[in-house]
């Protein structure tokens, strides 16, 4: 079956995959990501790429990511990042903008408007999807249990 047929689905092979036009397909901590590129669908063993949007007024709750790095371009909107122990510092970045986030960084993430949603291209060092994130309690400066993705959401 190829992505034509089926939307999330590659096409190709042989060296090449290639999703076309994903929808949403699942929510996790306030985010909806459009399917990507993953282990979990391409030969993927060091990376992964998806569209996540953050609705209006919309929270990312504080998380780390562990041992692998995080990049994002912000297609549209304004997004606020607290980071750092207890999440002391802060940065607001706008469409345009592009974000580069350390392993291990605890950070948490806000949608600044109340009408416009956050939209950012996610590359990631990792080719899971989840398995490598967990909480981070702001107020502790410790790791909580890890919170499971939903599914569309």
């Amino acid at each position: 079956m190829s992505g034509g047929d089926n939307p999330g689905v590659p096409d190709g092979g042989h060296g090449i995959h290639t999703i076309r036009a994903s929808g949403v397909h699942r929510g996790w901590n306030g985010i909806h990501y459009k399917t990507g590129l993953s282990a979990k669908n391409v030969p993927a063993r060091e990376l992964s790429m998806n569209v996540a949007r953050i609705p209006p007024g919309g929270v990312a709750f504080a998380h780390i990511h562990v041992d692998f790095e995080v990049m994002l371009y912000i297609l549209q909107g304004t997004v606020r990042h607290e980071f750092g122990p207890n999440l002391r510092h802060s940065i607001v970045n706008h469409a345009g903008d592009f974000i580069y986030i350390e392993p291990g960084i605890p950070h948490e993430v806000f949608n600044e408007s109340d009408t416009e949603d956050v939209v950012a291209v996610v590359a990631r060092s990792d080719a899971s999807e989840w398995e490598n994130i967990v909480d981070y309690d702001r107020e502790t400066g410790k790791v909580i249990p890890r919170r499971e993705a939903s599914g569309t959401g």
